[in-house]
């Protein structure tokens, strides 16, 4: 028997799951078995991970038997039943999914800010942050610890694979009908038209068009989306009175969610004091020169780790603010490989 942790992946055959089975065969090998797990309807397929073709399972208490870390990317209801049931049978669990982020005896982890949370786990599940939080918060919190944060005002524009599959299904469906009548376009009835019913997960037209909403309704008129990226800052600074206002859009790009950031501290800032603390900050990438076209964009962030931030300037009626845009992949750094990174502490730990 291998002396390394067995890992089982719930969920491997959705979108964040295969980018999951990818990473583990293209970071360290710090895992001896892997299991592949999913709903029935996904058991029996194959899946190469580390060269070796693997067995997607079905998802049953038995399939963790022997587990000592679970990686999870299901649905809120399905880790909400199941990372229990995983814990019981001896794994720790790292869940990709909202159901247990604002849970004050789980942990909400992002390794490079806060990795020691991960031996506080009293239930034995460790939360991953939601995609839209996980690209900001990588660059938001080293200008934290230089300046100390006092207040956020977040604007974001969210690709539409943070829907999932459903999302990217749509937007291609979409454009291909606008592009078929090419007359069409021009006012947003026209879009309308073209696109008739096929709304998918969003509640008006992707193509040509941006969405201000991304979630469901919750009080006061703000979005799920928009609370997440309030609570969830709060918990990962360690700072539950940290002021943010956020307002969440969907826009038509595959993958790379981006945020323009407001960012007000304790003391007073300079643009390029802050360029110089996130060059050297963990999971960062700045593109920071407008004079020669280089910004953060998620055409060129896509498919990698960091968080890419750039358009740092100091705020023209506050010494003290900042204005920045960041921009990353919410399939890797924004799901899967922030979990991936929370399981390889967690094996550490085992080893």
């Amino acid at each position: 028997m291998s002396e390394l942790p067995t890992l089982a992946v719930v969920g491997a055959t959705g979108a964040v799951g295969t980018v999951m089975c990818e990473l583990l065969s293209s970071r360290k090998n710090v895992w001896g078995e892997i299991r592949l797990v999913a709903s029935p309807r996904s058991a029996g397929r194959k899946v190469v991970v580390r060269g070796e073709e693997l067995t997607v399972q079905p998802l049953a208490p038995e399939v963790f038997d022997g587990v000592d870390v679970a990686m999870f990317d299901v649905p809120d209801e399905v880790s909400a039943e199941w990372a229990p049931i995983a814990v019981s049978r001896g794994a720790v669990v790292v869940d990709n999914s909202g159901a247990f982020r604002m849970d004050p005896d789980v942990p909400l982890v992002v390794p490079e800010i806060n990795p020691e949370q991960v031996r506080n786990r009293p239930k034995g599940i460790i939360a991953n942050a939601n995609c839209t939080t996980l690209a900001m918060i990588v660059a938001v919190a080293p200008l934290h610890r230089e300046y100390g944060l006092r207040e956020l005002v977040l604007a974001s524009y969210q690709a539409v694979s943070g829907a999932g599959q459903a999302g990217v299904e749509t937007l291609y469906s979409q454009l291909a009908k606008v592009a078929a009548e090419p007359v069409l376009g021009a006012r947003t009835g026209d879009v309308r038209q073209a696109v008739g019913d096929e709304l998918g997960p969003f509640p008006a037209p992707l193509v040509l068009n941006v969405v201000p909403w991304a979630g469901s309704l919750s009080d006061g008129g703000w979005s799920s989306e928009e609370m997440k990226m309030r609570n969830e800052s709060r918990k990962i600074l360690g700072l539950p009175d940290l002021k943010v206002s956020a307002t969440c859009v969907r826009v038509p790009v595959v993958t790379g969610h981006s945020i323009a950031v407001h960012a007000v501290f304790g003391t007073e800032v300079d643009a390029e004091g802050a360029r110089e603390v996130l060059r050297h900050a963990p999971g960062v990438i700045l593109v920071d020169d407008p004079a020669a076209g280089e910004f953060p964009m998620p055409i060129d962030a896509v498919g990698t780790d960091p968080s890419w931030v750039g358009r740092i300037r100091r705020s023209l009626d506050d010494p003290r603010a900042l204005d920045f845009f960041v921009t990353g992949d919410n399939l890797r750094k924004g799901a899967a490989l922030n979990t991936a990174q929370i399981a390889e502490l967690l094996a550490m730990e085992l080893s």
